[in-house]
């Protein structure tokens, strides 16, 4: 337990006043701002909130790159033999769900089949016990041949296909989240044995990928669905919200919590419909900040939902399980000089925006390139050979292999070495909202390759 968290208990210990009290007796959202503010200054103060849960197999993996780039050939090689390739670490996933259970054991994790369909990767966390969120008829069913109950699946997209809720109540599919009067006249029709989650709007803003832009009720419409619900008579068990993809400013799952609360009372108290039994926390959590997001989760879920209240939690985290546990490795097929100033180039390497790092485009990630492979040495030890600053003497742009101008990894990078072709990069922790998207565009096909590690037993 952080030093910041036993602080605020010793202090609602000691106080006659909860901190639910403190917050409604607010006399504007700038005061309660002002507390969340000061609350998450304390938390990032904390130095045990900055340390990571377990260290990275940096020897294995780097073991895996070499073992790979050694037996291609640049001269004689097939053609797409020395394609990029990714090295992903089951062991890493292992760790991840271990702290999971420790930052926050009361809370189940749905995985987000979007962010990572692989097989064995899903085959995994099944074993491990955890649940699927999926968002379409493809991930539900993908998620129902390797075995898994449809009671461990929630249908967790708010506008769906009527012929896709047709296909969930066939594969008895139950929960599923809704966020408009339209979404509950289909469910009616076609699946009205739902076990239904009224998904809320948050404050996403600083979220590395915004989805209350496109899903969520706001409080002040929730009227409207629970009367609708009560009107058709469907089966409400739940509220969920999502905080965004990504995201960075934690103040807002305290607030969406406080939120959820507000309609779970709202529900028995002004409708009289049945006591909700879930609260789905949704995702965004992130290995890099999963201390400090789940210090402030648990404080907002100790307040609003304290054990025992008869509350069950969830959450749909994707990136937190897959993204530490890839890494990609490109191959660099061409070079051209800038401005004949030789330390100045563009780089062009074997994948790029329309392959695995598609990332750029539709999550906004930056993939940090690191030096692999140079003058028949390998690098992958030496974390400072690039940097977004210029303190390496190499100034680079970087871009993928096909025709389309768009396909820029990196407009200005800094190398420690000055590449050449049939050099090797390798960008860390790119396990999620990758591969899931990549396309053949343009002729180059972008199945990469994956070298498992570490799988300890066979999945």
């Amino acid at each position: 337990m952080s030093n910041v968290k036993v602080e605020i208990h010793q202090t609602l210990q000691n106080s006659t006043t909860t901190l639910v009290e403190m917050t409604n007796s607010f006399a504007t959202t700038t005061e309660e701002d002002k507390f969340l503010a000061q609350y998450m200054a304390q938390l990032k103060a904390d130095p045990k909130i900055a340390e990571l849960p377990h260290d990275q197999a940096h020897p294995q993996i780097s073991k895996a790159l070499q073992e790979r780039v050694r037996s291609v050939n640049e001269d004689t090689c097939d053609p797409g033999e020395e394609n990029s390739f990714f090295v992903c670490d089951l062991n890493e996933i292992r760790n991840l769900h271990k702290n999971w259970q420790k930052e926050l054991p009361r809370i189940q994790p749905y995985y987000a089949v979007k962010c990572n369909p692989n097989p064995l990767i899903l085959r995994l966390l099944a074993d491990m016990g955890v649940n699927f969120d999926c968002a379409s008829k493809l991930e539900i069913e993908t998620i129902l041949k390797l075995g898994v109950s449809p009671e461990r699946i929630i249908y967790a997209n708010p506008c769906k296909v009527s012929s896709f809720i047709r296909f969930a109540a066939k594969q008895e599919v139950k929960k599923s989240t809704f966020d408009n009067v339209e979404e509950l006249y289909k469910i009616k029709k076609f699946h009205p044995e739902s076990e239904l989650f009224l998904r809320i709007a948050t404050d996403d803003s600083t979220a590395q990928c915004r989805l209350s832009t496109k899903y969520g009720c706001d409080l002040e419409n929730v009227d409207e669905l629970l009367a609708k619900v009560k009107e058709l008579d469907l089966n409400l068990v739940g509220v969920s919200f999502h905080v965004g993809s990504g995201a960075s400013d934690f103040s807002s799952l305290y607030k969406a919590v406080k939120d959820a609360k507000f309609v779970f009372n709202k529900v028995v108290d002004e409708y009289q419909l049945p006591k909700l039994k879930i609260l789905d926390v949704g995702g965004g959590f992130q290995f890099e900040t999963f201390a400090e997001s789940s210090a402030v989760l648990r404080m907002a879920l100790d307040e609003f939902f304290p054990e025992g209240c008869g509350v069950d939690l969830i959450a749909e985290p994707g990136r937190y399980f897959v993204a530490t546990a890839f890494t990609l490795a490109a191959h660099v097929i061409a070079k051209r000089t800038v401005n004949n100033n030789k330390e100045e180039c563009m780089l062009y390497i074997n994948d790029g925006v329309y392959g695995n790092m598609n990332c750029i485009l539709f999550d906004h990630q930056e993939p940090n390139p690191r030096v692999l492979y140079h003058d028949n040495k390998f690098h992958y030890e030496d974390f400072h050979s690039s940097s977004p600053k210029p303190e390496c003497p190499y100034k680079v742009s970087m871009w993928g292999p096909t025709c389309d101008g768009l396909d820029c990894i990196t407009k200005e990078y800094y190398l420690k070495y000055d590449l050449v072709v049939g050099d090797w990069l390798y960008f860390p922790n790119l396990g999620a909202y990758t591969s899931s998207a990549a396309t053949p565009f343009n002729g180059f096909d972008q199945t990469a390759d994956i070298i498992y590690i570490n799988k300890e037993e066979p999945l």
